[in-house]
């Protein structure tokens, strides 16, 4: 015998399997959440030192004189236009920079230098989260700055 029903819509138990299913998402969703924050922080820093980094190489250009960006890794922060910036990072990202030697300020420190041509002293800025690395490489011969993918 079959059961017709005289109104279209939705019955008790079809409503109860939702709210269910729901709530299972809600149970699980909130620890993965953190991980979630803590990789968007790290990406946004990424593309913001790259774009103060592609900032620095228009003014070179524009102003025609040297500029440069300071690192300083163990504070997280860095120096535009002698503006100190902060780095908004995760407690558990690290950062490190390769440059020239002669941009090298400290074991923390350190520039990388564009030239009213638009070349530059090169180097590359990495920032590495739990297993995710992303890289800002700043090409020496053409002071092109690209966001490499990584890991």
């Amino acid at each position: 015998m079959e059961i017709k029903r005289s109104q279209p819509g939705f019955i008790l138990f079809e409503i109860l399997v939702v709210f269910v299913i729901f709530g299972l998402v809600l149970t699980i969703a909130p620890p993965l959440l953190p991980n979630v924050i803590a990789s968007s922080k790290a990406k946004t820093a990424t593309r913001d030192l790259a774009a103060n980094l592609k900032k620095m190489r228009s003014l070179a250009i524009s102003r025609q004189q040297e500029t440069t960006l300071s690192l300083d890794i163990e504070n997280k922060t860095f120096t535009v236009d002698k503006k100190l910036k902060k780095i908004t990072l995760p407690d558990s990202t690290s950062l490190s920079i390769i440059t020239a030697q002669s941009e090298q300020i400290s074991e923390n420190e350190g520039r990388i230098r564009f030239f009213a041509d638009g070349s530059s002293t090169g180097g590359q800025i990495k920032l590495t989260h739990q297993k995710k690395e992303y890289l800002i490489d700043v090409n020496w011969l053409t002071g092109n700055i690209k966001i490499l993918p990584q890991s």
